[in-house]
């Protein structure tokens, strides 16, 4: 992993490198500059995420853990309309001192890059099918409306021409229930 030592997720850590139990707090605020995610929702290209950082240095490494908060924006997967919602996600990863083994994440020149963790961490917490309310029905396939705005109308599922025999049975029964002879009355 090659690190951008000047880049908005970076953060320097030239001060507790190499002494356990040294812990420092930081909060970012970065301007996304590209697209995170893809599907139905994602993280747009400027939009801001607030990182509350904290790293410790530990034997091994600095351990980096935090918080990111940010907007996803897209469409329902049900009827289409636009969402945008809040996504808070937690994160903790061992930043590990440059030796042999080799490691996804590690210290490069005191310093630890967030960019990779914070769009892993957040990408996964966007919903795989995301809708506008829990309760949303989706689009009528008929008009194309959304079925919650339609719901005035009663709606009547097609009948399969092949059980339109047993209609002509539940009407007779309604028809002989209404007779004269089935009346309080009588």
């Amino acid at each position: 992993m090659k690190t951008r030592l000047n880049g908005p997720f970076v953060i320097p850590v030239h001060d507790i490198v190499r002494h356990p139990g040294e812990m420092r707090e930081h909060e970012l605020t970065v301007s996304l500059k590209e697209r995170w995610g893809e599907g139905l929702v994602s993280i747009e290209e400027g939009t801001d995420v607030v990182l509350d950082v904290r790293v410790e240095s530990v034997h091994e490494g600095i351990l980096v853990s935090g918080e990111a908060a940010t907007t996803l924006r897209g469409e329902c997967g049900r009827c289409l309309d636009p969402i945008e919602e809040p996504v808070e996600v937690e994160f903790q990863e061992l930043f590990a001192y440059p030796g042999e083994e080799a490691n996804d994440f590690e210290v490069q020149d005191d310093h630890v890059d967030l960019e990779t963790l914070v769009r892993d961490a957040t990408v996964l917490a966007l919903p795989f099918q995301p809708v506008c309310q829990p309760d949303c029905l989706g689009l009528d396939p008929e008009t194309g409306e959304r079925m919650t705005e339609s719901t005035e109308k009663e709606q009547v599922a097609p009948i399969d021409p092949r059980w339109s025999a047993l209609q002509k049975i539940t009407d007779q029964g309604n028809a002989a229930d209404r007779s004269p002879e089935n009346t309080e009355g009588s």
